[in-house]
């Protein structure tokens, strides 16, 4: 369906806002992005988040510096389209077999610190999410595991316009604790993704770790939000804790448009228990 056909089927759902994904745009043009950000206003919503998969590991330097220069175009388009303190996201890249850890490292820390100076410019945040794979990716991210991915983190000392696009799902298929990696990184989170995995009958995430089958595992499927592996009160009490004001972003609806409604309602309770009519999050 068309981006525009979108926002219109995602009005009787309930959410507060529509993240866009910059494969979702078909010209990056100024009057196109103005055509998609009128229509995200019209249909009663915020854009609080472009989400981008920008590949720095890349081993030709041209593809890198690609990818830093369309990051940068993405982040005006953010600007463009969301305002003000509206979110980017950023990930570290594919975990190519020839490229070591620490080379790696190096080039996903000297790109972001690339795109700062434009964050600050047009005064959008910078989400560096702990991502398993974009669906156009040859090699999982390469910051995947959460020793990586804090490397990265505590590399990047700015806190206005750099911190964590939290995904607690993509936790569990890197076989890490999500529940321990947001205590690691809470006082950072920026933005939020909600999903939820559950395992098919008789399979075991002990059995899926050991057998190097966790990521996109057809025994871990996607499910309703709240219905899965997922604690979200003790999610979203550590983020009340830490005074979490962003946005979440709900990743649903593979079975269709009724469990999507029922993940927003779910996130929207867990809002009115756990952050107060003065200061809470947004569900989008």
């Amino acid at each position: 369906m068309t981006l525009f056909a979108w926002i219109e089927m995602a009005q009787p759902l309930g959410a507060e806002g529509l993240e866009m994904y910059e494969r979702f745009f078909t010209s990056l043009d100024d009057g196109y992005i103005d055509s998609v950000g009128e229509a995200i206003h019209n249909a009663g919503y915020a854009m609080p988040m472009l989400c981008c998969s920008p590949d720095f590991t890349n081993p030709d330097p041209d593809g890198r510096k690609r990818a830093v220069d369309f990051e940068a175009q993405m982040i005006r388009i953010t600007r463009r389209l969301g305002g003000p303190r509206a979110c980017c996201r950023v990930l570290s890249g594919q975990r190519y077999p020839q490229v070591s850890v620490e080379q790696g490292l190096q080039w996903v820390v000297e790109a972001i610190e690339q795109l700062l100076p434009v964050a600050r410019e047009y005064d959008i945040v910078l989400g560096l999410e702990n991502h398993f794979k974009d669906g156009f990716w040859r090699y999982p991210e390469f910051a995947q595991k959460k020793e990586l991915f804090l490397r990265v983190l505590d590399a990047i000392p700015d806190r206005t316009h750099f911190g964590v696009q939290y995904d607690p799902s993509n936790a569990i298929v890197a076989g890490d604790d999500p529940i321990d990696l947001l205590r690691c990184v809470a006082d950072r989170v920026v933005s939020m993704h909600a999903s939820d995995r559950y395992l098919v009958p008789k399979a075991t995430l002990e059995e899926l770790r050991a057998e190097g089958m966790l990521g996109y595992s057809p025994n871990l499927r996607h499910g309703v939000i709240g219905q899965g592996l997922n604690d979200y009160d003790q999610i979203f009490s550590i983020l009340a804790g830490v005074g979490y004001d962003g946005w979440v972003s709900i990743e649903d609806g593979m079975n269709g448009m009724d469990e999507m409604k029922t993940s927003i309602d779910f996130l929207k309770r867990m809002r009115d228990k756990h952050f107060n009519s003065a200061h809470h999050t947004q569900v989008v």
